[in-house]
């Protein structure tokens, strides 16, 4: 998030729907050390500024970490006359905790020095919840008595296979341990065991002599195959495609042998396709506009992906592999790959069906950034609606076993009518190279739209697409801001760790936000599915669709 929009949020909370309570000065406020706890924003947040309320500070509702066990507050009684209070605190699934107090007592005077005091609230680690936290703070007021209401969203996590370790025994333990140990050697030999024989087949086998009776091989496409990727330190002239294309099928990838199936099938001729103007071009890699004249001689306008000719043999192979991904599937939000085209010294191109389409990423930083005023003002109803889109081809290509990875407004396209469809990401990495970051291994990753489980152990499943939604749908709402601008990408496992996540965008319902917050659990079984917040954003919908 950058300077400008901290602001404005700071401004947003700090100078909004203030009301007088008395001609006596109080105030009530989190320090500039709680806020960047809570909120990650360097700033301090008044509740009642001298005997003046912040209504909307109190009707926002924080969400607090499962490791943050105690909650901060100071105040001073800056008048004359003494004020007496009342505290009480109110809180949802109190087993989820394994205590609740104040520092301070129950009843009493506010003091006249700025003092803090803090309510304690460790969670158990028995029970995963989230549990709303009312904080009433009543302060005899003369005239009229005045009863704050702050309010805390308190997420609690199991703590996975707890046990009273002082009853284990430490021979049981030393036992496991050699266990343990002799189980790992055993499985380590037969892993070199399998690689050596692997190893030795491969070389055999392409010692052999081609006969006459093979048959011919059609060099024109083949020779982009990736038979060279399967070590990631192979030279290439850009870092980031040593890797696997980011699509994959839940239960194994497509071989090689299936993507040369799946080339022959689409594989059209280069005299059909005709090149008009570029829409999108990185450092290797060109997105045009053009068309193709099919078997019908009917003319029909495509996108045509390809790349340069100074781009590798690796780069040419995940093209193929990245926007094959897609291949075969058939759904009104998924824009399917429509064919191939190969020609002789000369890069593949992929083709797709275009009807006036733009990437979502680059339409929604026209949004913000005309220069003649803002192109479209998207209304909330306009973003649920897109998102909604999103989700049901999302849940189609579950269905299908297949994960996507690189969830992200750049990996979608739209037309002037806001109808959305997801695409594949290939030459994503060069057409939008700050979104994407390598961490020391040799591959670039989308690290600020990962699930936490995607970046610490690169595991992908399909709740981690969920997570990068949510991501997604902050980015609709933002009009494609960066995620974490000011985050160092090294630093992002630890920072979500820590329970930090995105803040709400000005101007986001609190319901909107809250399905963002879902997505972003820190433990996958504990995020929703596809189905769930597609019943989820339906409702939200139909309640704004009532008011319009």
């Amino acid at each position: 998030m950058n300077t400008n929009v901290i602001q404005c949020i700071l401004l947003f909370l700090l100078t909004t729907s203030f009301v007088p309570i008395s001609n006596g000065m109080l105030n009530i406020f989190i320090n500039s050390e709680e806020v960047q706890k809570l909120l990650g924003l360097d700033a301090e947040l008044y509740y009642v500024r001298n005997g003046v309320i912040n209504q909307h500070a109190l009707n926002f509702v924080i969400p607090v970490s499962s490791k943050i066990d105690s909650l901060h507050f100071t105040w001073q009684n800056l008048g004359n006359l003494a004020l007496q209070y009342n505290v009480n605190l109110d809180v949802q699934q109190r087993e989820a905790f394994e205590g609740l107090d104040f520092n301070i007592s129950k009843t009493g005077l506010v003091p006249t020095n700025e003092q803090t005091f803090s309510i304690h609230m460790p969670c158990k680690g028995f029970l995963s919840s989230e549990s709303d936290v009312l904080i009433s703070i009543n302060i005899a007021l003369i005239p009229i008595p005045v009863a704050l209401k702050i309010r805390r969203k308190k997420i609690c996590m199991k703590i996975e296979n707890t046990l009273n370790t002082q009853a284990v025994d430490a021979v049981t333990i030393r036992t496991s341990s050699v266990k343990i140990f002799y189980y790992a050697a055993v499985c380590a030999g037969i892993l070199a065991a399998t690689s050596i024989m692997c190893i030795a087949g491969v070389y055999i086998r392409n010692k052999q002599p081609t006969t006459a009776d093979e048959p011919p091989t059609n060099q024109s496409f083949t020779s982009f195959l990736p038979t060279t990727i399967r070590n990631p330190t192979t030279s290439s002239s850009y870092s980031s495609f040593r890797r696997m294309p980011s699509y994959s099928l839940i239960e194994e990838r497509p071989t090689s042998k299936d993507l040369q199936d799946r080339v022959a099938e689409l594989t059209i001729q280069r005299c059909r396709v005709c090149l008009q103007n570029v829409v999108l071009e990185g450092t290797f890699s060109r997105v045009y506009h053009g068309t193709y004249t099919n078997e019908g001689s009917e003319e029909e306008e495509v996108l045509v992906k390809t790349v340069t000719d100074h781009a590798s043999h690796i780069q040419t192979s995940l093209l193929l592999q990245e926007g094959m991904s897609m291949y075969a599937l058939k759904h009104p939000n998924i824009l399917s790959i429509l064919g191939v085209s190969f020609q002789e010294n000369s890069p593949p191109f992929l083709l797709y069906p275009f009807h006036n389409y733009t990437n979502l990423k680059v339409f929604l930083q026209k949004c913000k950034m005309c220069s003649e005023g803002v192109a479209h003002t998207l209304t909330t109803q306009e973003v649920v609606d897109m998102a909604l889109q999103i989700i049901e081809a999302m849940n189609y290509m579950h269905k299908k076993q297949i994960l996507h990875k690189d969830l992200a407004a750049r990996n979608c396209v739209v037309d002037s009518r806001l109808k959305v469809q997801i695409t594949d990401n290939a030459l994503s990495r060069d057409l939008f190279p700050s979104d994407y970051h390598c961490l020391g291994d040799n591959e670039n990753r989308p690290i600020k739209w990962l699930a936490l489980e995607g970046l610490i152990s690169k595991t992908f499943l399909t709740r981690s697409d969920v997570w990068s939604f949510g991501v997604l749908l902050w980015e609709l709402t933002t009009l494609a801001q960066q995620p974490y601008v000011e985050i160092d990408p090294f630093e992002m496992s630890a920072y979500l760790k820590d329970g930090y996540r995105l803040a709400q965008p000005i101007n986001c319902p609190d319901e909107l936000f809250a399905v963002m917050a879902y997505c972003w659990a820190m433990h996958p079984e504990d995020r929703p599915t596809f189905v769930q917040l597609q019943v989820c954003l339906k409702e939200f919908y139909m309640q704004l669709t009532r008011y319009v």
